[in-house]
């Protein structure tokens, strides 16, 4: 399953070349030493004191990675809630709320708009059930939902690996199949930082097939798990795997993807036996405009994309919401207990 060939674009070319390296990363060099010079010295800035990382009352979790773009960061996210709450832990999220309008706090409500908190905040609230605060500047965030929700035992950062202020107790990196692209930083690369030499208050995730750097860390099962009617997903009913299977020698479907890799999702459906033309759209698409044509004979799409789209603004069009199971393994929920036990010393946390 393909999408429909398009035309390379410059951000097309710039992107295969932050894997492999080329002309036109080598010519954008002198801003990435530029970039890195500035990052050098905000990390100064804090180390002598001219910044400082703010206080929090319960602990933060932060999951982040080195690199731009989609690496798995909110499956990753709505996995770590569900562990965190099968062993009795009440979390709540903080995050920037990216391409949403205005950077001001607000915290998530079921009647908000992706367009007002951000795709993947208000999928974190409603898939997640958890409270969820967005904001640009994540410690106002943060201090905002304690304040309504003064039961929450820790905070979970949906990315603000780079946001320095924030304080944290634990950090999880996400890779993807890039690993480290071509190991240059922005803009000649996808780095937002440049690598080091993590402490023991990182864990390392691998959304592939198998690591893709040197680091140790855990490598992720990835599957989608079912599908649901877009009304039925709105109203709270549960994603069925028959559903998905029942899917399968439907005629006409089309598959839409409005994320990173969107190419994923399509082979992912391919490995379960659907035939759908296949549609990309770009990341955090917003579905002003319905994408699809009006003879359309049926579409699948991702729950990200679910979030934009009321299933009145659907009509009669049939329309199934797909999704991804995201276990990150036994070893890494073993290596959360023991990073867990640290962080709530006198609390039992269940085997």
């Amino acid at each position: 399953m393909s999408p429909s060939p398009r035309r390379p674009t410059l951000a097309d070319r710039l992107q295969a070349q932050w894997l492999s390296g080329g002309a036109l990363s080598a010519a954008l060099l002198p801003l990435s030493w530029l970039y890195g010079a500035l990052l050098a010295l905000r990390r100064l800035a804090y180390l002598f004191g001219l910044k400082r990382v703010e206080t929090l009352p319960v602990p933060v979790i932060v999951v982040g990675n080195w690199i731009v773009g989609g690496a798995g960061k909110t499956p990753t996210t709505l996995a770590l809630l569900e562990l965190l709450r099968a062993r009795g832990l009440r979390a709540g999220v903080v995050s920037r709320g990216y391409g949403r309008e205005g950077d001001s706090v607000r915290l998530v409500s079921r009647a908000a708009t992706a367009r007002e908190v951000g795709d993947e905040p208000l999928l974190i609230h409603l898939r997640g059930r958890v409270p969820v605060a967005v904001g640009r500047d994540r410690i106002a965030a943060a201090r905002a939902l304690l304040a309504a929700h003064p039961e929450l035992d820790l905070l979970v950062s949906d990315d603000g690996l780079q946001h320095w202020r924030l304080p944290r107790r634990l950090s999880l990196l996400v890779f993807d199949e890039r690993g480290l692209g071509n190991g240059r930083l922005l803009p000649a690369g996808p780095l937002r930082q440049p690598p080091e030499v993590l402490a023991d208050d990182h864990l390392v995730i691998y959304n592939a097939p198998q690591p893709s750097t040197a680091l140790p860390g855990f490598v992720a099962e990835r599957r989608l798990t079912g599908a649901v009617p877009l009304a039925g997903w709105w109203g709270g009913e549960r994603v069925t795997l028959d559903a998905l299977l029942a899917l399968r020698n439907r005629p006409g479907l089309l598959a839409v993807a409005g994320i990173a890799r969107p190419q994923r999702f399509f082979d992912m459906l391919a490995a379960q036996g659907l035939q759908c033309d296949a549609l990309a759209l770009p990341d955090h698409a917003d579905f002003a405009t319905l994408p699809w044509s009006a003879d359309a004979a049926g579409v699948v799409l991702t729950e990200k994309d679910a979030v934009k789209l009321p299933p009145e603004r659907v009509g009669a069009l049939p329309v199934w919401v797909v999704a991804l199971d995201f276990s990150p393994g036994a070893a890494f929920e073993a290596a959360l207990d023991a990073q867990l036990q640290r962080l709530f010393p006198s609390r039992w946390i269940n085997d």
